[in-house]
């Protein structure tokens, strides 16, 4: 168990694979092997989902980055050299592993955003397919060039890349193992935004401090609701109804109203 500092009055664990911050309600987790290109590998997944505890956990906690350190990678790639000493049942194992770590992500109750600065290849372009929605810099590149080793995408990708970008597009990438660059990843629709590096953060913050302005349980309602129209087992206009009722039936619902007729900006409280 890592050592655990006070930090803003909350537990905020220290990490050797990931760096992470809290300020302004904003939870920044940094993928931290630069010398490695921030290849995931079983300790970064470990790590990852124990900040992630953090995100589900943690009151003072209300939205999310997620980003690479170093000038060239977001993630690129998983780490390859861990894969040689598994069998089939072994490697299905990683990927199940790698998936619900992603589906935490996807179904995080708070908004988290992919900054992504540099490559996002193979198990990095999952990672940020994952979350919420993404962020480019100038110098991103996107791909999931995983028949070049013989492999498939195993972190959700097949199925995150077609839901993105369209069925047509997603087979080119993933049959080809091309890569594109941030302009084109927002003419997919891959990205929402590109920016220039050094403006990539600033511009995450700008719209999760936004977003800190709405009603917490609101939000959460937003994401679950979105997220059912993938899910199969869900009927996603059920989803939305009960999140309606879920989010009329609190007080901040009730200061949303009064202070739309009060021509004011509501102060919401998440209750």
């Amino acid at each position: 168990m890592p050592p655990i500092v006070i930090f803003n009055f909350k537990l905020i664990a220290m990490y050797t694979n990931i760096l992470t911050g809290l300020e302004k309600g904003i939870f920044t987790i940094t993928i931290n092997r630069p010398d490695k290109l921030n290849a995931l590998n079983a300790a970064v997944f470990a790590e990852l989902n124990q900040a992630l505890d953090e995100v589900y956990s943690n009151a003072a906690i209300q939205s999310v980055i997620i980003t690479g350190s170093g000038p060239k990678a977001f993630v690129a790639g998983a780490d390859i050299s861990e894969f040689n000493n598994l069998d089939k049942s072994g490697i299905m194992h990683l990927s199940k592993a790698g998936q619900e770590t992603f589906f935490r992500i996807e179904n995080a109750p708070k908004p988290i955003i992919a900054c992504v600065n540099g490559f996002a290849l193979g198990g990095g372009c999952e990672l940020a397919m994952s979350c919420h929605f993404r962020i480019a810099s100038e110098n991103a590149k996107f791909g999931q060039p995983e028949v070049n080793l013989g492999l498939i995408p195993g972190y959700g990708g097949t199925q995150r890349l077609v839901q993105l970008v369209g069925k047509g597009r997603a087979m080119e990438l993933l049959l080809t193992a091309n890569m594109i660059d941030a302009p084109t990843a927002l003419q997919f629709g891959l990205v929402n935004h590109v920016v220039p590096v050094d403006q990539l953060m600033r511009k995450a913050i700008d719209i999760l401090s936004l977003i800190q302005t709405k009603a917490p349980i609101a939000v959460a309602e937003c994401i679950k609701a979105a997220n059912a129209v993938y899910d199969e087992t869900l009927n996603g206009y059920a989803v939305e109804v009960a999140g309606f009722g879920t989010s009329f039936d609190t007080a901040d619902r009730v200061e949303g109203a009064t202070a739309f007729l009060e021509k004011r900006k509501a102060v919401f409280t998440g209750k």
